[in-house]
């Protein structure tokens, strides 16, 4: 364990961490390829729920950034009774397990249905973004990441749901919100588990406020291949775009995509069950593999700000896993999280 000024992922090198005090001056992205089939190795699981009287079942949907020395995590708890958030903060993975727990129903963010959370750095702002899942895209502000009171109340995004995510939604539910931006332009994607993945944007200046009304960015006839978790990054001049997909053995796993612009078009890279960028095929385990389902989660980016930027050389994927022998009702499901790290890197 270093004194909190180096980066303490395994197989990586130091980094400075520097508070920010003010927008940044733009860094430029790493540079490097993404391969055209990925492998990865397997932590056990390392962040899994407390034993108190919330009795909660499992810890799902993290989002992390690293920032000054520690990695900072939220996520999803899920019980029976509903889904609401949880904020962690360690200096290393292996210290992930015994980080305190704050739960953000405590918090000015307060009760209710929450979930699926994204954090980020709005560095125009000189604000910290929270943005989850309430029924409607919602968001919280906080000046300061390691202050779990701090984060204000729930605003959205929209009035209510847009009228083309009602028109194709179906049975499925409106869920996983994603923010990223570029120079100009901040965009907003969301899925609805009926194979459609919705983007909307706003200028960087107007931000939270002005999204349009969202277009459809992609679609799948088959619902199960397009179904939900929409990650997108900045790598190097391009974006990546990863979202979950349900297999035909009904095991969760990523496909991905890149391209040169957010708004698309988007081009396969790793996409099939036979060639995945994520899947039980593709991982590897130390002894028997303590899950089978690959599911939703967040590339460990190389910054923390708006520009979601990740490192191709360098790729580490938090992401939930349950039991291979688990079932019964979604909520009450033993999800918990481990962490990959790609072991055919082409940097």
């Amino acid at each position: 364990m270093n004194n909190g000024s180096a980066d303490d992922r395994p197989g990586t090198g130091s980094r400075t961490s520097v508070r920010p005090t003010g927008p940044q001056p733009a860094t430029p992205p790493p540079t490097g390829s993404l391969p055209a089939s990925f492998r990865w190795n397997s932590s056990g699981a390392l962040i899994g729920p407390k034993t108190d009287s919330r009795n909660l079942a499992g810890i799902k949907d993290p989002s992390v950034v690293y920032y000054n020395g520690r990695y900072h995590v939220f996520a999803s708890m899920a019980s029976s009774a509903g889904y609401s958030l949880v904020y962690l903060n360690f200096t290393e993975w292996p210290r992930a397990g015994t980080a305190t727990h704050h739960y953000l129903d405590q918090a000015p963010l307060g009760a209710g249905y929450r979930a699926a959370p994204q954090v980020f750095y709005f560095a125009p702002q000189q604000l910290w973004y929270l943005v989850y899942q309430t029924g409607n895209a919602s968001y919280s502000t906080n000046p300061d990441i390691g202050n779990p009171g701090g984060w204000t109340a729930p605003r959205h995004f929209y009035s209510g749901m847009p009228e083309i995510i009602r028109q194709n939604i179906g049975n499925g539910y409106w869920v996983d919100m994603w923010v990223i931006c570029d120079t100009t332009t901040c965009h907003l994607f969301s899925s609805d588990d009926n194979g459609h993945l919705y983007r909307s944007q706003t200028s960087l200046t107007s931000f939270p406020n002005g999204f349009d009304q969202p277009v459809i960015a992609m679609q799948d006839a088959d619902r199960n291949r397009l179904f939900e978790a929409a990650n997108v990054y900045r790598v190097g001049d391009q974006y990546l775009l990863l979202v979950e997909a349900i297999g035909g053995d009904g095991r969760r796993w990523f496909r991905s995509w890149t391209s040169d612009n957010l708004a698309g078009p988007w081009r396969t890279v790793a996409d099939s069950e036979a060639n995945p960028f994520a899947r039980s095929n593709n991982v590897a385990f130390t002894g028997t593999a303590w899950t089978s389902d690959i599911s939703h989660g967040e590339l460990v980016r190389d910054g923390y700000d708006q520009n979601l930027t990740v490192d191709p050389g360098n790729l580490q994927y938090l992401y939930q896993g349950k039991s291979p022998g688990a079932d019964g009702n979604y909520n009450s499901l033993p999800w918990r999280l481990g962490l990959l790290t790609q072991t055919d890197t082409t940097c």
